[in-house]
């Protein structure tokens, strides 16, 4: 659906990020983690903004600590752009919208 941002576990990843159409922006985070809460809100913007050219998702990394290992995430949030199931952009930090959305705008 578009506009929702999706909740990826282990036995789902692979499937999302490989699916053929709109680029991923995967959220790497944690429950414990401040700035992480800090940016939930505006993915959710982006979502329901960019929908039909970018999907949003989630990873909780206390849950899928393998797939953060594969990726190299050593702090979060960390977000990984995937295209056709390949990671083509990271922006580790929370930033403001206009931000984010300039980090991956070539993406797009």
């Amino acid at each position: 659906m578009a506009g929702a941002v999706t909740t990826l576990s282990e036995s789902t990843f692979d499937e999302t990020i490989a699916s053929d159409g709109a680029p991923v922006l995967v959220d790497f985070w944690a429950e414990w983690c401040g700035p992480c809460k800090m940016i939930a809100p505006i993915l959710e913007e982006i979502a329901d903004e960019q929908g039909d050219k970018l999907r949003i998702a989630k990873l909780n990394v206390d849950e899928a600590g393998d797939i953060a290992r594969r990726f190299e995430v050593m702090s979060i949030p960390t977000l990984i752009l995937f295209k056709d199931g390949e990671p083509v952009a990271k922006v580790i930090g929370a930033k403001p919208k206009q931000a984010l959305l300039d980090d991956i705008a070539g993406y797009l």
